[in-house]
């Protein structure tokens, strides 16, 4: 009896090793029109392996999704993010022969898909803007690093500011104009500029998601986004450590993530948590049930 029951347990054992499965691949969920993904301001886009969201667009298409995340100068003006983008919107086009996109904006990146929306070049062209954790009313940290309201900040966005031009310089062609794109990132220039001459797109699927971690929230918050998620926590509440909660629901809202702004592109210490890739995943399982 004891010799049966070693056979049958060494068997079951071995079967969780070697049993194979009909079919390990996972399933397929492709979307009516192929996914491109946005990349935000900075978002560590120089030094994450193949890019900010590279890993969210691989993950999509091991699921079926036609799904791009190319790369434009992370510390620059919308404008001149739109201008690349537009080049990358083209080969998607070209290499998909799709009708339409969906643009799936992170962070800075909603902006630039909102204004990509709004482009004669583009409107007809995009199904859905759908955005994570972008400063639709603008974020308090970038009149902060601007304003340098005391002897603390002042050494802060000093140092924040010339790293920012550094890496931008050496990640692409050109002189970024940091300052000039954070001052779009201000709750004054987002109100009072790019709202009013952005307005949501008619015919077009328009979501948002917003997100929590840190002080007051009781969500981890990666250890470098701790010191302006408190700073930002002062000026404008609950954040996720670089853009305020409310500041990122816009059109119909998709829910509040318990995630920092770099965990939801995957960036993260120890485990559990939000995972990025089911994120995105879940943002192309929404297009695909609405048709597009």
């Amino acid at each position: 009896m004891l010799s049966s029951a070693i056979a049958r347990r060494a068997q079951a054992l071995t079967r969780r090793f070697v049993e194979g499965t009909a079919f390990p691949q996972p399933p397929l969920q492709p979307t009516r029109y192929p996914v491109v993904l946005l990349h935000g301001f900075g978002a560590v886009s120089n030094i994450v392996p193949g890019g900010v969201l590279h890993t969210e667009a691989m993950y999509l298409r091991e699921h079926g999704v036609a799904a791009y995340a190319p790369h434009v100068n992370p510390y620059d003006t919308v404008d001149v993010r739109a201008d690349t983008w537009s080049n990358r919107l083209t080969r998607v086009f070209e290499e998909t022969k799709a009708e339409k996109v969906n643009l799936v904006g992170f962070s800075f990146g909603g902006l630039d898909a909102r204004h990509l929306a709004a482009d004669a070049r583009w409107a007809d062209r995009v199904a859905a803007v759908v955005t994570v954790a972008t400063p639709h009313h603008g974020t308090p940290l970038a009149a902060y690093l601007l304003e340098k309201p005391d002897r603390l900040s002042d050494w802060f966005a000093d140092w924040t500011l010339q790293a920012m031009t550094f890496v931008g310089r050496a990640a692409w062609e050109g002189t970024p104009h940091v300052s000039a794109a954070l001052a779009e990132l201000t709750p004054a220039h987002v109100e009072g500029v790019f709202n009013p001459a952005h307005p949501a797109p008619e015919g077009v699927w328009c979501a948002s998601y917003s997100a929590r971690a840190g002080e007051g929230t009781g969500v981890p918050i990666y250890p470098a986004l701790v010191p302006a998620n408190r700073i930002l926590a002062r000026l404008a509440g609950e954040n996720d450590g670089l853009v305020p909660t409310a500041s990122a629901v816009w059109e119909e809202h998709l829910g509040t993530l318990n995630a920092d702004h770099a965990r939801l592109v995957g960036l993260r210490m120890g485990r559990g948590g939000l995972d990025s890739k089911a994120l995105f995943l879940e943002i192309a399982t929404r297009l695909r049930d609405r048709g597009l």
